[in-house]
């Protein structure tokens, strides 16, 4: 899901739109359901309520449940009652004006308002990527992304941050969270590498299905729980060439045996919704592909839940709009993220159904589905934001936690006898590099918006700041050999790393950093300093010059907002104990090179990692 550009709608689309409009008008005729309706019994079990309110809704009624608008294209909010919208999400970018944890609630809280206004008061579901902490809302925690976790590759960890996490995100009164991704990428050229926990099934089954149980507890009706979504159904990190929304041509016993575990492991753990992939299996795209999603997500595993399309993944299905459309929700897609032209979606699929194209049976599961979710997550008893939770967003136990994974994340590839640096023996330290005091460029992706950005985005501590507060004031810092000329330093640590980027913008043909801050590391080395040299990344590179040129290398990740956790594992207040989640390569062209390969000699084997 991302931001895009509002289009207008146009032409034939507008007469449609404005043909809706009188139909779903006419529906304001019939009469609301009294307080004594079932569906408004909270003593009843969720499947009992939804069966009760879809007896009572309108086909009208019915497929605005499975639509979902993302905020920034809502014609005027008063379309979430006009039309019966299902749901609401904010892809990545997609905020308040006040970009806050209370300005998010305020939003939610108005449009679930005008949700309850409707004929049936049928709340919206807001989903939204918080796919490291709750990363659209200035201020919140930003936890490492997923690889990290791999590497930290504790399971206890991740519950807790999916239950931080959840915590954070319900405050802001949003209900449901497009998370975890459960990708096993089998290709670090892929742009989405580090959305996934590493490159073993086993290690990606056992996170995922812990971090399901840290969004949604025991209890999703408790306030402080959030529905998961496990996504991109299915093997979305074995596309050929590590191409974003490619093709990933495999055998069965490829599928079954690298892609599916994740999901058998996430669906026993109750996971309340999937996502289905842009990507396609052996030239079948998944948001079409019925065998899958229908035979073997629900058929085989028994997913129960509901099943939400990626943003406008409907409209990448071969064919016109309706054709499109048809095959989607046939296919087993019961929520279409639209994202944009929720009315052309409504009237197209209305026709669908009259005209017998798509069976009045198949919106009827599709919108039960829905309806059991909200149900279970208790939106009719509590719709609004709980702001109590407030104060919880940012926290310093949340952060400390943060610190927490950043430290157990961390990789350590190189140690020359530097690591860890004795504090009480340094007096003069370098910390140089690009991106020594970027908060931007360690939270990465996914961080405030889409593709995330360089600098001050929210609220942290870079590497540099934690480094300079953890040495103290009898240690100085400088941050460049020009700055330090003519002193004697005791020790340096170069941080250098890559970009912000998400999904296909982060693809890359030769893993390759800027030539810039592998000169920086050179000409540090140059010096005659002792160097530890960090690597920000979401993914291993093609760096062998710069960890030859190192006395020390590690592979920080993506840490997110609390850069002390790195500075905890460099000064020895934490014994590192990150292991590799992914094989790192000796060069491009040795990619892909995964554990378990016929031949398999990488540089660094899946789960190194040294410690002291």
């Amino acid at each position: 899901m991302r931001e895009r550009s509002k289009r207008t709608l146009a032409g034939g689309a507008i007469v449609a739109a404005a043909s809706l409009a009188l139909l779903l008008a006419s529906c304001a005729g019939l009469s609301r359901p009294g307080k004594g309706a079932a569906y408004r019994n909270p003593g009843l079990s969720a499947d009992e309520r939804a069966a009760d309110l879809l007896s009572r809704m309108t086909l009208e009624e019915k497929v605005g449940q499975m639509a979902q608008a993302d905020r920034q294209f809502l014609e005027s909010d008063e379309d979430i009652a006009r039309y019966a919208l299902g749901s609401i999400l904010s892809g990545g970018g997609s905020a308040p004006g006040v970009n806050t944890a209370e300005g998010w609630a305020d939003m939610y809280d108005g449009f679930q308002e005008i949700a309850l206004s409707s004929r049936l008061g049928i709340p919206v579901i807001y989903g939204i990527d918080a796919v490291h902490g709750n990363n659209n809302v200035r201020g919140a925690t930003i936890f490492p992304h997923q690889i990290g976790l791999g590497a930290a590759g504790d399971e206890d960890l991740v519950e807790r941050i999916g239950r931080a996490t959840a915590i954070e995100v319900a405050a802001t009164g949003i209900d449901w969270n497009f998370a975890p991704c459960l990708a096993v990428p089998r290709d670090e050229r892929w742009g989405r590498t580090y959305e996934g926990y590493g490159e073993e099934p086993g290690l990606v089954s056992r996170l995922g299905a812990a971090a399901v149980r840290g969004y949604q507890g025991g209890d999703l009706s408790d306030g402080k729980t959030i529905l998961a979504t496990a996504k991109h159904f299915i093997a979305d990190g074995g596309t050929a060439g590590g191409r974003d929304r490619g093709d990933s041509k495999l055998s069965e016993e490829e599928l079954r045996g690298i892609h599916l575990p994740p999901y058998v492991d996430s669906v026993a753990a109750g996971v309340g919704s999937a996502m289905t992939s842009y990507s396609s299996v052996n030239g079948a795209k998944m948001h079409g592909n019925g065998e899958l999603v229908q035979g073997l997500l629900r058929g085989e595993l028994g997913f129960s839940g509901f099943v939400v399309s990626d943003w406008a993944g409907l409209e990448e299905l071969p064919g016109e709009y309706e054709d499109q459309i048809a095959a989607g929700i046939n296919a087993g897609i019961d929520m279409v993220m639209i994202p944009e032209d929720y009315k052309r979606f409504i009237e197209t699929t209305l026709g669908l159904v009259r005209s017998g194209a798509i069976p009045e049976a198949r919106i009827d599961e599709a919108v039960s589905r829905i309806l059991k979710a909200k149900f279970e997550l208790a939106l009719f008893e509590r719709p609004f934001a709980d702001r109590s939770l407030l104060s919880e967003v940012g926290s310093p136990e949340h952060r400390k936690l943060a610190r927490e994974a950043v430290s157990k994340s961390v990789v350590v590839l190189k140690n020359g006898g530097i690591l860890p640096l004795k504090a009480d023996g340094l007096k003069n330290v370098l910390v140089t590099g690009p991106l020594a005091d970027n908060l931007g460029a360690q939270c990465g992706g996914w961080t405030i918006s889409w593709q995330g950005e360089n600098g001050a985005v929210t609220e942290g501590t870079t590497i540099l700041e934690a480094l300079r507060s953890a040495l103290g004031d009898g240690v100085t810092v400088y941050t460049s050999l020009k700055d330090a000329e003519g002193v004697k330093l005791d020790a340096a640590v170069a941080v250098i790393g890559e970009r912000p980027y998400a999904e296909g913008r982060g693809d890359s043909r030769t893993l390759a950093l800027p030539s810039s801050h592998i000169e920086t590391v050179k000409n540090v080395k140059a010096a005659g300093i002792p160097l530890v040299t960090v690597l920000i990344s979401g993914r291993p590179l093609i760096v062998t010059e710069a960890i030859d040129a190192s006395d020390a290398f590690v592979a920080a990740w993506l840490p997110g907002t609390e850069g002390a956790g790195v500075a905890d594992v460099l000064l020895g207040a934490v014994s590192p104990s990150g292991k590799l989640p992914v094989s790192w390569p000796r060069s491009v062209e040795q990619v892909p090179v995964n554990v378990g390969d016929a031949v398999y000699d990488p540089l660094f084997p899946f789960g190194y990692g040294l410690s002291w």
